[in-house]
């Protein structure tokens, strides 16, 4: 019966539903759903559990992908190593009603509606060896800006220090204007992600606290107001910021898979 469970299990309901739950499972199989529940967690099956993956069809994955990787466990001496993204569009949203704030035994609520005043762009440079933040927002994300934003990146270097800068392949990172700011700057590299491969860039991960800890839940009263919170998030976390510590995990000893890299 175990084994015609965890058969089942594998195989697709008849009923147009995507997964089995306990209770259907037992109903079609007539067995307890208990039973089904113990076998699941016996063989650790969770069929109401999903993870995306993102699979990247640039040809020449492996070399960005080291190129990049090498910058983060073996930087050039002597050099600052950046990841650089944009947060577009992140909207102003004001709530309609009052916030109720956090009570013993009920959670904060916030009203349905909520008023747009406006959205911003938020552009990072993420030092990977001390894991402070550059910051900077804007009311749109272009090449110009892009460029603006390097210069920012370039005054707030030594004088001919080497800058090496991890971006996605965002077209406003790859315009004329672009490349004829690096040919002034020659201290300058841009290394570009592999396509769909946004995971190797570290300031994602940043990207996800500043939208955990700021825009989700945030109340903002027009767009200068999400701009002042977010610079003073960015203020607040540089006094005690943190890196990404990065490893190789080689799962192929256990599971033949190939070798991956995970951050932490």
């Amino acid at each position: 019966m175990e084994a015609k469970i965890l058969n089942a299990t594998r195989k697709r309901p008849t009923d147009g539903s995507t997964h089995w739950s306990t209770r259907r499972l037992a109903a079609k199989l007539g067995v307890s759903h208990m039973m089904v529940a113990r076998v699941w967690r016996k063989h650790g099956l969770a069929p109401h559990r999903m993870e995306r993956y993102m699979s990247s069809n640039d040809p020449d994955f492996t070399r960005k992908a080291a190129d990049i990787i090498g910058l983060y466990l073996n930087p050039p001496a002597h050099a600052a190593v950046f990841c650089v993204d944009e947060k577009t569009a992140i909207q102003a949203l004001d709530r309609n009603e009052p916030v109720l704030p956090l009570s013993p035994g009920r959670a904060e609520r916030h009203g349905f509606e909520y008023y747009r005043h406006g959205t911003l762009a938020l552009y990072a440079a993420f030092d990977t060896k001390t894991g402070e933040v550059l910051g900077k927002t804007a009311e749109r994300h272009t090449s110009e800006q892009f460029v603006s934003f390097l210069g920012d990146i370039v005054a707030h270097q030594p004088a001919g220090r080497e800058i090496h800068v991890i971006v996605d392949n965002l077209s406003a990172h790859k315009t004329k204007r672009v490349a004829a700011f690096l040919d002034e700057h020659p201290t300058m590299k841009l290394h570009f992600t592999p396509t769909y491969s946004s995971w190797l860039n570290q300031v994602e991960l940043w990207f996800g606290k500043v939208s955990r800890d700021v825009i989700a839940r945030g109340v903002f009263s027009s767009v200068a107001d999400l701009r002042r919170k977010l610079m003073r998030y960015i203020r607040a976390y540089n006094k005690n910021p943190r890196v990404v510590k990065w490893r190789y995990a080689d799962p192929s000893r256990h599971l033949g898979a190939r070798v991956r890299v995970t951050g932490h």
